[in-house]
């Protein structure tokens, strides 16, 4: 009677733990499959936008469409990364600073600056590029030339300036900021009440002005994806081996 009972218990506990093994082993599986094709989205992802970045400029109708305000049915994701070519003079007494912003391993800000489009209202805020800062007096601007009358910018659309985060309010002058952790593109229209367009531009080539644009490319995170990928399908191999040897090789080792 007690045998029986014991080789109830025995039983209902074998299959009890295979019930919670296979969950654990299907669902660590499926997760690690969803981050894998997560990581293949994202790959794809980041061939279309180096594709983007080669082709000829926009122009005419897609230029203003991707440069117009967003609204609810808008798609400005289908401009990113675009190579933009635009005319137009800068607005300085706008011009903000990034506090924070490493380029070649080395902190400083990033430089930014609307550009008003030639013969039209519209405003575009312009990643000019990257300055150094004075690490011995913090409020101090880098020296930084500002072309007057009509210039041409050479760049490529980006949804926003790349957050980060915020350590401080940054220091202004007459309650405009000029140095800053951070730029919302909504914020700062509503701020400065210019007709900014709906997308941000990164100037590309060459340093001038005092300015370096060794830009990176684009992070999707493909990598993050990669490492769920591994964290996932290791936890669940380590599910089944322990599965496998607690229920089959330890109990035969025991026996024997």
């Amino acid at each position: 009677m007690v045998s029986a009972s014991f080789s109830l218990r025995s039983s209902l506990r074998f299959w009890l733990v295979s019930l919670a093994a296979c969950a654990g082993i299907l669902s660590t599986g499926a997760l690690g499959r969803w981050q894998w094709e997560r990581a293949a989205e994202k790959e794809a992802l980041a061939a279309e936008l180096a594709a983007r970045s080669v082709q000829a400029p926009l122009a005419g109708a897609e230029l203003q469409a991707a440069l117009a305000p967003r609204t609810a049915e808008s798609n400005p994701d289908k401009f990113l990364f675009h190579s933009v070519k635009l005319h137009g003079r800068w607005l300085p007494k706008y011009t903000v600073y990034l506090d924070n912003r490493q380029m070649d391993g080395h902190q400083g800000f990033f430089v930014i600056t609307p550009l008003q489009l030639a013969g039209q209202d519209t405003v575009v805020l312009v990643q000019r590029g990257w300055a150094p800062r004075n690490f011995l007096e913090r409020t101090a601007l880098p020296p930084v030339l500002t072309p007057e009358g009509e210039v041409e910018v050479n760049g490529h659309l980006v949804a926003e300036t790349t957050p980060i985060y915020a350590l401080g309010s940054g220091q202004g002058e007459q309650g405009f900021l000029r140095i800053r952790q951070n730029l919302s593109l909504d914020a700062f229209r509503a701020e400065t009440s210019l007709a900014l367009a709906g997308l941000v531009v990164v100037q590309d080539g060459a340093p001038s002005e005092g300015l370096l644009r060794h830009w990176l490319p684009p992070d999707t995170g493909v990598q993050k994806n990669y490492g769920y990928v591994f964290q996932w399908f290791a936890l669940c191999g380590l599910i089944s081996g322990l599965y496998v040897w607690f229920q089959f090789i330890r109990p035969r080792r025991h026996r024997a």
